[in-house]
């Protein structure tokens, strides 16, 4: 099944697109109901924010959850609190840590997840949902034989995987989805081409045309709680080809997973 309905687009996906209301206006023509913003720094105005959110109102799609930046909860967390209020979301995520931020140690990973389970707390307390999305190096064991997702998330952070990222880091989604079940209110649907191959795209395919097997994923992913499906491609060449073989195979996984 898809959780709540919802077809969920990262808009990170389509940044390409010469504007953004030709973004919101081709993925609700394809039939997305949902897309995940997001926000490397502040938006230059309030302003803008009014115009993205009614436009995602004129074309009926919902933005139940978004992407800003570390820096962003911790030095203005004001700001990402009336961002979620202004476009409706629950859920706000931290995508990524800088590699310049990146610690060397145990010890470093987990003062990182201390800062992160503050982070959760804080936005527990605005009613927000905050969580973490990983890439491959959280997944890289370290000396100890422990993993840097490990010390960021500890016993309370709730967690985004991106399943893709987590092959190409040399984990087994399958078994991180079961270890956070409980925890994962989103999940980012991303697939990969064969090894070699889609160089020009970073290696990445249009959902259901790589090599994962997304049905059996999908399925974990439900299981786990996840309330949203969120699909993403770090660099398509085309991002309307993109989204239309993407919501192909979500509508039909969904279709799957309830036989």
């Amino acid at each position: 099944m898809i959780p709540n309905g919802d077809l969920s687009f990262q808009m990170f996906s389509s940044r390409a697109a010469e504007n953004l209301e030709e973004q919101i206006s081709v993925l609700a023509e394809l039939g997305y109901t949902d897309v995940q913003p997001f926000f490397f720094g502040p938006p230059e105005d309030m302003a803008s924010l009014e115009s993205y959110s009614a436009l995602l109102k004129r074309y009926g799609l919902t933005a139940k959850s978004g992407h800003f930046t570390l820096d962003l909860f911790e030095d203005a967390p004001d700001l990402v609190t009336a961002i979620a209020r202004r476009f409706g979301m629950w859920l706000v995520v931290c995508p990524w840590i800088a590699p310049e931020d990146r610690p060397q140690t145990v010890a470093g990973w987990k003062a990182l997840g201390d800062r992160l389970a503050r982070l959760t707390d804080l936005m527990a307390a605005r009613g927000l949902t905050f969580a973490y999305h990983n890439h491959d190096f959280e997944m890289h064991p370290l000396p100890d034989g422990s993993y840097p997702i490990e010390h960021l998330l500890g016993d309370r952070v709730p967690f985004e995987p991106d399943l893709a990222w987590m092959v190409v880091g040399g984990a087994d989604p399958l078994v991180w989805l079961d270890r956070y079940r409980g925890r994962i209110p989103a999940v980012h649907v991303k697939d990969l081409a064969p090894e070699g191959t889609a160089l020009d795209e970073r290696g990445f395919a249009d959902l259901g045309h790589g090599i994962l097997d997304w049905q059996s994923l999908w399925d974990a992913a439900v299981a786990s709680g996840s309330q949203l499906m969120i699909v993403e491609h770090d660099q398509p060449s085309d991002w309307r080809r993109f989204a239309r073989r993407s919501i192909e195979t979500m509508r039909a996984i969904g279709r799957g997973t309830e036989a």
